[in-house]
């Protein structure tokens, strides 16, 4: 099993409270996480442990360029950006690296798995 895991403490909060239904990640990842396999959705430091959060089927992942993901996709990534403009530079302070809007993401959404 894959695991989805994130870092962000503002993730942490909208994963629990199943406000988060998508996540957007830098180049073509569809081989990764390919459509309707189950993974973890995982919170944690990239090389520490991680807090294991629930299980989720990936629905859809599909690739485009930063400057065609739509309010819809942003609002599930996180629903305070409103704006690809606001995402890139939010990328830029993650990936620590200049972003443009015609670089290729990976939409990965995905749904709970409730047993």
């Amino acid at each position: 099993m894959f695991a989805l895991n994130f870092i962000s403490s503002h993730n942490e909060k909208l994963l629990i409270a199943r406000q988060k239904s998508a996540t957007i990640r830098l180049g073509d990842i569809r081989d990764t996480y390919p459509e309707n396999s189950i993974v973890w959705i995982t919170f944690g430091s990239k090389y520490g442990a991680k807090k294991q959060l629930y299980k989720a089927i990936i629905d859809k992942a599909l690739t485009k360029k930063f400057c065609d993901l739509t309010t819809k996709e942003l609002i599930h990534q996180n629903p305070s950006i409103t704006t690809v403009d606001e995402l890139i530079r939010t990328f830029e302070s993650i990936y620590e690296k200049q972003i443009h809007a015609d670089d290729t993401v990976t939409v990965i959404h995905f749904s709970e798995v409730v047993e």
